[in-house]
């Protein structure tokens, strides 16, 4: 599926969508096919999204690495892309959470996912407007917080996905999550193909979420060269590291995280220092917003400051990886299931083949 003759959105003219596949997510947002982009960030831009949703998914624009201006101009291409549903990852923690709120209301953005749970008041004026509100969790105990402040969903991710994750594998922590509430469940971490689309709703997740099977799409706007990179890697040439921003961080295992590995405390807050300055410059996030927002982390967990300062890294280093290309000083984050991918489908052939194989394998269980 490396072959050319898709739009821009990933949709091709002759191939037919296959059957929807009908789940109480797709049900509560509006979609065709339970299927997720997760909002990586630097990755999870204007035409991934829309590709996403013109084939029937649930697209989620990454707006953390974006400035206000970026995440309203990044709204009105999606919108221009596509008629169908699709979300915005907010952080809750940020300074102008508030504003991109209003933002996503006015603009009758459907889904707000958040990486970090959001407050309750957040959770009930997106309600009230008829945003639905998907946040991520790790732990079921989250997964039951959020549920009772009024979330219409989750996703939980395994141990296996990519980026910041936890240490429990996905088939253990989906069960115990859907054990604790009444709300869709949406599994992520090691979903690739519709096998796992179909093994996900057998154990009653409404739909899955997938990260590094989309950056892997044509529809990405990853460099190629980092693309390949991904491609040349096998089942164990992930890592989780500490070292990017003092939280366990899934990514794929370079000479720059050994690297990381190996140094010191203070090598490491040096280069946060600096990753800080870099990320001030780029976003226009003020230091007094910084330090607001490290403060929100340190009262959210059992951060040090250091790690809170660690926290600079993981923005510039991704942005080193996966849009400038630079595999060398960069941090790829990646989820296992790298290692059992070696194509770059459009975004529209991987829907319709996850579907159709996925309806395939349910309709053969007794």
């Amino acid at each position: 599926m490396t072959g050319t003759g898709a739009t821009e959105t990933g949709a091709t003219d002759a191939a037919p969508e296959p059957p929807a596949l009908r789940t109480p997510l797709t049900d509560l947002v509006g979609v065709r096919h339970p299927v997720v982009q997760t909002g990586m960030g630097w990755v999870a831009g204007p035409r991934l999204v829309s590709a996403t949703a013109e084939a029937g998914g649930l697209g989620i624009l990454a707006s953390a690495t974006m400035t206000y201006d970026e995440l309203e101009h990044a709204v009105a291409e999606v919108k221009s892309r596509t008629d169908r549903p699709f979300g915005v990852n907010l952080r809750a923690d940020a300074e102008d959470a508030g504003e991109r709120v209003d933002l996503l209301i006015r603009e009758g953005v459907r889904v707000a996912s958040f990486a970090l749970a959001p407050r309750p008041e957040m959770i009930a004026k997106l309600k009230d407007a008829g945003v639905v509100v998907i946040p991520s969790v790790g732990a079921a105990k989250h997964a039951a917080k959020v549920a009772s402040w009024g979330a219409d969903a989750v996703i939980v991710q395994g141990g296996e996905g990519g980026g910041h994750t936890g240490g429990v594998a996905t088939t253990l922590l989906l069960p115990s999550v859907l054990d604790a509430v009444d709300i869709p469940v949406v599994a992520a971490g090691g979903f690739y193909d519709g096998r796992g689309l179909a093994a996900a709703l057998a154990y009653g997740a409404a739909g899955v979420a997938m990260g590094t099977r989309f950056l892997l799409t044509r529809e990405s706007t990853v460099p190629d060269e980092v693309k390949r990179a991904y491609l040349a890697r096998g089942l164990t040439d992930t890592v989780v590291t500490r070292k990017v921003d003092g939280l366990p961080h899934r990514v794929l295992r370079t000479d720059l995280v050994d690297s990381l590995e190996r140094s010191g405390a203070v090598t490491g807050l040096a280069r946060a220092v600096r990753n800080a300055i870099r990320f001030r410059r780029l976003t226009g996030v003020s230091w007094r917003s910084m330090l607001t927002e490290g403060r929100a982390m340190k009262r959210s967990g059992d951060r040090t400051w250091a790690q809170v300062l660690m926290a600079a890294n993981t923005p510039m280093l991704l942005r080193a990886g996966l849009v400038r290309g630079e595999t060398d000083a960069g941090v790829l984050a990646s989820g296992q299931v790298v290692g059992l991918l070696d194509d770059l489908p459009t975004v529209a052939d991987l829907v319709e083949t996850m579907v159709t194989e996925a309806h395939t394998r349910l309709s053969s269980l007794p």
